[in-house]
């Protein structure tokens, strides 16, 4: 058989850990003469390995495919006939179509180093926007955008990079932070391995406003795929004029420590030195990488910036809810039917985002909890499902949305060992600086056995007071969000789930 056709495989992480590049091979042993374009991921991952095919009417997917159905698959094609893996066009899929993905609007589409393709794609259009302005100017457009920090904290993303454009400094820093470390969360890894340019395009267009003229990103040792593919885009960067002349990049892969997902121990590891938390002030954006002033981001904000500077601050501020705006890359794990990247306005609820687009739960029994933020965020009850995930709406509740993260159990989960997993988690990745976090999580650990194995409710009671006073301390007294908190899950665990701490 031997059929002229482009076609569209990931290779994205999590299709390559379902058998991607087996799919690849088996596609070129086929037949050779098929073009095959590797890509991103669009992000459902349940249909991984996906193959996409070029026709007429737009790509045509078939999924979830292993090296045994290539064979199956390429005969439909080829004869125009139906096959059980087909899922129609691509771009119909509901989970997809209802999604607003202005950050990932190119994830998994071409290859994410071709860069005439990115460019043909709108890629490009943010950073020629900017430098039609000052620098003062793209900083008051951020300002205009309302866009907040996407890597948990909501911090007012303008501010920063007015602080940094207003403090004296002969040298500069832009550091973007894809120290992705939350368990649930990929959008960093998504967004590097898929559309790198974008978030190039970002660190420029940061450069270009507070006057930095170097840039580095710093990326979790844990994505290879995605070192791989970013380090080849810059070169790629570098030989189309995109970086060089005036802010040039490079790419620091870490050592697997969490706490370097702070932004100031990331400044210490990016220094060569022990990855520590650091005292604030002085803020990293007055006085951050070798003592200059620098501007740090994690990914999805940088990348954010050029659809914000080519569809003009506007645009952001229309989505979403209050204080809340733009869109946020929801990432939707564990015990969930149909896990993958939802790139949503902020102001969901958790209810759609888990039933409409998750599915509900893979098991198909009832949902019991859900966490947001990662390891160290909040469990929530089936009952709190209709929360909005808006930073405000979030807040009064004292939880926060982090990374986008959501994982998803069902009724067969315990919460008192959930809440043991974080101080354990704690004990194990605390940077040691402060005894709040160093001490505090292994007493923790120590106090949840204690609980876990005492006989009767009252024989529970003093080891429940002692968490909240640990929690309370661990709070209070922590130097960083690692120590700070930890108390978080412990806490929204025994407050919604009494009944598995007594």
């Amino acid at each position: 058989m031997s059929m002229s056709m482009k076609t569209y495989l990931p290779l994205d992480s999590a299709a390559v850990a379902l058998g991607a590049d087996d799919v690849a091979a088996a596609i070129a042993v086929e037949d050779a003469s098929i073009e095959l374009v590797r890509t991103g991921s669009r992000g459902m991952v349940w249909l991984e390995p996906m193959l996409e095919v070029a026709s007429n009417a737009g790509r045509i997917g078939f999924g979830p495919l292993t090296p045994a159905d290539v064979p199956g698959v390429l005969a439909a094609i080829g004869s125009g006939s139906t096959h059980p893996l087909a899922l129609g066009l691509v771009e119909g899929i509901d989970y997809l179509a209802r999604q607003d993905r202005k950050i990932f609007a190119r994830c998994g589409v071409n290859d994410p180093l071709d860069f005439d393709a990115w460019q043909n794609a709108g890629g490009g259009q943010g950073l020629t926007a900017a430098r039609a302005m000052s620098p003062a100017e793209v900083v008051d457009e951020i300002k205009a955008s309302g866009l907040r920090g996407r890597g948990g904290a909501g911090f007012p993303a303008g501010i920063k990079w007015a602080t940094v454009i207003d403090t004296p400094g002969e040298q500069r820093y832009v550091v973007c932070n894809a120290d992705e470390g939350d368990a649930g969360t990929f959008s960093d890894r998504m967004i590097m391995e898929g559309d790198p340019f974008c978030l190039i395009e970002g660190m420029v267009i940061a450069g270009y406003a507070t006057g930095a003229t170097v840039g580095h990103v710093y990326l979790r040792s844990e994505y290879p795929i995605a070192a791989q593919v970013f380090d080849a885009a810059l070169v790629a960067a570098r030989d189309r004029g995109l970086l060089g002349e005036h802010f040039d990049l490079q790419l620091f892969v870490g050592a697997g420590s969490y706490v370097c997902g702070e932004e100031t121990a990331l400044l210490e590891s990016l220094e060569g030195k022990r990855g520590q938390i650091r005292a604030k002030p002085p803020l990293p954006a007055i006085e951050g990488l070798f003592g200059c002033p620098t501007l740090i981001h994690n990914a999805i904000s940088l990348a954010s910036a050029p659809w914000i500077l080519a569809e003009g601050a506007s645009a952001h501020q229309g989505r979403g809810v209050g204080r809340s705006v733009g869109t946020m890359p929801f990432q939707l794990a564990g015990n969930i039917r149909f896990g993958g990247l939802v790139e949503v306005p902020l102001g969901i609820t958790l209810r759609e985002l888990i039933n409409d687009f998750g599915g509900g739960t893979r098991s198909g029994r009832p949902l019991r909890a859900v966490q947001i933020a990662g390891p160290l965020g909040a469990y929530l009850p089936d009952s709190m499902l209709d929360l909005a995930m808006d930073y405000e709406a979030l807040a009064e509740y004292g939880y926060g949305i982090g990374h986008g993260g959501v994982i998803v159990f069902d009724d067969t989960v315990d919460l008192a060992n959930q809440a043991r997993y974080a101080f354990a988690f704690c004990a194990v990745e605390s940077c040691g600086k402060c005894t709040p976090c160093r001490v505090g999580a292994v007493r923790g650990v120590e106090t949840m056995d204690r609980l876990i194995a005492a006989d009767g409710d009252d024989s529970r009671r003093p080891h429940r007071q002692l968490l909240q006073d640990l929690c309370e301390v661990m709070v209070d007294g922590s130097l960083c969000a690692m120590g700070g908190m930890t108390p978080v899950p412990v806490m929204s665990a025994m407050k919604h789930f009494p009944e598995d701490f007594s």
